[in-house]
């Protein structure tokens, strides 16, 4: 094993991490299901029926909104995905490729409440490939990669407001356009047999050339040929110093990837200011998203590393333009926050937003909602019975335990005995959050 091998496998991993972590994840919701959403075949939409709590163990997973998710595979072909009218209501689906690119979005800021039907298309399809099914009508959505995701968030205003979310999760539908008995193609398997930084190099090594990426991101994987992750041969008969790399490097990338979460994002107040975490989708511009020099990155070893942390920490998650995502691990005197203190947070003026915003407690390292006597995982401007300043600013009391004053106890955000991350999200950011204007103030250790 030589030092440069390790370290190309290192930035391998850092290159691959995304593609890798995501389609576990689509396989993991296909067999398993992810938090509220059982599991649910291809092509069909899985439906969270209530708020996310302790229990859903999925990264960074929003306290917020209802889900309604499906893992969408056009092996099958053309696949018509039929939206019902929201009115007022605020709700985004989220498309996200094999790579984590969000290169589509239908819902309230993108299409409006109205209902409306969705072509969506496998890569390369050409229009006269299907001409005598498809007529007119829908909004074609070309996919990057032929499996991609769609997260799908509606937003709920308490228990009484989720029957009529639910009626709206049920008229969601996806329809195949050519009947068949051949099944969805799914991710190819890789079983999990070869020790776990193998296994990784192994799935990367497949499911690259089963979901190839954009054109321009092709030559960094060639790059990877000496280390095996372009070729046939499957990567545990690689030769003995070929695989001990494969391993130094896995553990190399793996540790600075998670490290680089807390390091990687511009620091306001304490605050990582995340509006442009995944802004790495450079080619693939649909319904909805934006194709827009302020909203890309470009700059390619920048670009791969913000890529796999966004992945990381925030999978799924939605450009800056759609929600806005600030979180912080330190408070204002730049120490960690921790459950052995008590932390004041006042937000004045409250956050300007078109939607909503809201706060939510995330323990570490998992980054899970925690399990507290309040049964409150998030606190915002949709919480009943939150009591406001004079002024109408918010101070919200951070603690392991309830607060004794009745006005700190209504704010009160319950955190973890140990290490946390609150996450500040703003659902339709308003022009202040996106130009930076607005500012979340440093959270005030207070006990």
């Amino acid at each position: 094993m030589t030092e440069q091998m390790a370290e190309l496998a290192s930035e391998a991993y850092v290159v691959g991490f995304p593609l890798v972590f995501d389609l576990e994840q689509v396989e993991r919701f296909v067999s398993d299901g992810i938090g509220a959403v059982p599991p649910t075949p291809y092509n069909v939409f899985g439906h969270g029926r209530t708020l996310a709590g302790p229990a859903d163990t999925f990264v960074s997973i929003n306290n917020d909104t209802v889900y309604s998710m499906a893992q969408v595979d056009l092996s099958v072909g053309p696949v018509l995905l039929s939206v019902p009218e929201a009115g007022e209501r605020y709700y985004v689906l989220q498309f996200v490729s094999a790579w984590t690119e969000n290169f589509a979005y239908i819902g309230t800021r993108a299409t409006g409440g109205g209902a409306g039907d969705f072509l969506l298309l496998p890569p390369g399809w050409q229009e006269a490939d299907d001409a005598d099914e498809v007529v007119g009508g829908p909004t074609r959505i070309h996919f990057p990669t032929r499996v991609a995701s769609i997260v799908g968030r509606w937003a709920v205003a308490g228990e009484d407001d989720l029957p009529a979310v639910h009626a709206l999760q049920d008229a969601l539908s996806l329809t195949p356009l050519r009947r068949s008995l051949t099944p969805p193609e799914g991710v190819p398997p890789v079983e999990a047999d070869a020790g776990e930084a193998l296994t990784f190099f192994e799935r990367m090594r497949v499911w690259s050339r089963a979901f190839p990426p954009a054109e321009r991101d092709r030559a960094a994987l060639a790059s990877y040929a000496a280390l095996g992750l372009t070729g046939e041969e499957p990567v545990r008969d690689l030769p003995q110093d070929v695989r001990s790399a494969l391993e130094a490097g896995y553990a190399v990338g793996k540790e600075a990837l998670e490290s680089s979460l807390r390091t990687s994002s511009p620091v306001v107040d304490h605050w990582q200011v995340n509006l442009h975490a995944f802004d790495y989708n450079l080619d693939f511009f649909e319904a909805g998203a934006l194709d827009d020099p302020a909203w890309k990155l470009v700059e390619p070893r920048t670009r791969y590393a913000i890529r796999a942390g966004a992945a990381l920490g925030g999978l799924w998650g939605n450009h800056g333009y759609e929600a806005s995502y600030s979180a912080t691990y330190e408070d204002a005197d730049g120490d960690a926050l921790s459950g052995e203190h008590v932390y004041r947070l006042r937000l004045s003026p409250t956050p300007p937003v078109g939607a909503f915003w809201s706060l939510t407690m995330y323990d570490l390292p998992q980054y899970f909602l925690v399990e507290n006597e309040a049964q409150r995982y998030s606190l915002g401007d949709r919480t009943e019975g939150i009591v406001y300043d004079d002024d109408g600013g918010l101070t919200i009391t951070m603690s392991t335990t309830r607060p004794t004053d009745p006005t700190a106890a209504a704010n009160w955000l319950p955190t973890p005995a140990g290490a946390f991350r609150p996450l500040m999200r703003m659902y339709a950011p308003g022009a202040a959050v996106l130009s930076g204007e607005y500012r979340l103030p440093a959270i005030e250790r207070i006990g």
